[in-house]
């Protein structure tokens, strides 16, 4: 009734070039739309739900629960003052919000956000249209190629500024950003060795070859923690927020920005977080995939913002609870603890995978049971570790005093 019959002819529109063309508009139009309302919305979802862990109330003024809080928020952006520093690269200072924002917009063209439609047209024919952008064979090369970008921006914000407080925030981001992409990158290649594919369409479909337990993320979880705290730090957020630091840097690399130029920069983090959110969603948690999406594929697009919604909630719910890091232990973590990390987890993906391919399912399942058995007793050791008082015997602090007349 809703679909077509057996007599209808079903054409795909990435082959036909106008229906390449429509779709490839119409579907940036509606991701555009999203994301910016996204963005709204996700500002009062924080500010509400860190009011919520500190027991406060939070927005609730503007509109029915607050709901118009964003709309208050953008009429007051537009009409601050928009003041460009008198010795400021004018060039740069202008282009970096933009800089800054493209690429976060631009990264999920190639996430598809449900299975393949068939829609009709004037022309009596049916064609099969993707839920997204486009789905292109190097997906994952085009992650990792945009979310690389972004850097520039701060870079050349803080630079741009001539402000030292701005140029210690850009150096601080390049720094973060550049370390944690090793460990990212190492994390992006795990599902690329278990689907054998950079499309994110199939490795989507790969996740789904065992319902829910087939997601990677049941397959690799030192993968996926790997992965979601290297884009934690990706996009600044608490508490690897070092490049923004208000008690040492004022406001980092956008202190001297304001009005529209600084609404640029706030838009561009939070359309951040929904856009790694969407990443980890695709790669690790099943995309779009859950019950009954095979059957009534317009689910897709739903279960896939349901599950980008609760990873929003969990960075949300790190901001509130763990404090900012000090820069040195940031660097040591990214280099000492997470890298060697990503290597184990894809040095185990390949053995895994080897195993799948060469052993019998039996033994497959045996060797993930392990995986599992030893993921979980060294969290369990770590957090045991992290929460343990110092003992003062070990920890004493000797400290040396020269007394008058140079004898110590």
């Amino acid at each position: 009734m809703f679909g077509p019959s057996e007599s209808s002819v079903i054409v795909e529109c990435a082959g036909q070039g106008t229906c390449a063309v429509i779709h490839s508009i119409l579907a940036s139009l509606i991701l555009f739309f999203v994301l910016l309302t996204g963005f709204a919305y996700t500002t009062v979802l924080e500010r509400r739900f860190l009011a919520f862990i500190q027991a406060r109330i939070g927005p609730n003024r503007a509109g029915p629960y607050g709901l118009l809080q964003p709309v208050a928020d953008g009429i007051k952006l537009i009409f601050k003052e928009d003041v460009t520093p008198r010795e400021a690269k004018k060039v740069a200072f202008w282009l970096a919000p933009l800089i800054k924002m493209i690429p976060t917009m631009l990264v999920l063209a190639v996430v598809p956000f449900g299975p393949k439609l068939a829609v009709p047209w004037f022309d009596g024919k049916w064609y099969r249209v993707t839920q997204g952008i486009v789905d292109v064979n190097v997906g994952v090369l085009w992650l990792t190629a945009i979310t690389s970008v972004g850097v520039y921006g701060i870079v050349l914000a803080g630079w741009s500024s001539n402000n030292k407080y701005a140029m210690l925030g850009a150096l601080r981001s390049s720094a973060q950003m550049i370390s944690y992409e090793l460990s990212m990158g190492l994390g992006i290649a795990i599902p690329v060795m278990m689907a054998g594919s950079m499309s994110l369409g199939d490795i989507i479909e790969a996740q789904n070859s065992t319902p829910i337990l087939g997601w990677y993320v049941f397959r690799n979880p030192l993968g996926a923690a790997i992965m979601l705290v290297a884009l934690l730090a990706e996009v600044n957020r608490a508490p690897f927020d070092l490049p923004e630091a208000e008690q040492e840097l004022t406001a980092g690399y956008h202190t001297e920005y304001s009005g529209m130029k600084f609404a640029l920069f706030f838009l561009a983090e939070y359309v951040a977080m929904i856009a790694v959110s969407a990443i980890a969603v695709a790669l690790y948690f099943g995309g779009y995939h859950f019950v009954f999406v095979d059957k009534a594929p317009l689910l897709g697009p739903v279960v896939f913002s349901v599950k980008v919604f609760l990873l929003l909630v969990g960075m949300i719910w790190v901001r509130g609870t763990l404090p900012r890091i000090r820069y040195d232990r940031l660097m040591s973590f990214g280099w000492k603890v997470m890298l060697p990390l990503a290597f184990v987890a894809v040095a185990w993906t390949a053995f895994v995978v080897l195993l799948q391919d060469e052993v019998n399912t039996a033994a497959y399942v045996i060797v993930l049971a392990l995986g599992w058995l030893v993921f979980l007793v060294a969290l369990g050791w770590w957090l045991n570790r992290a929460g343990a008082k110092p003992d003062p015997l070990t920890t004493r602090r000797v400290e040396m005093v020269t007394l008058p007349g140079g004898r110590g």
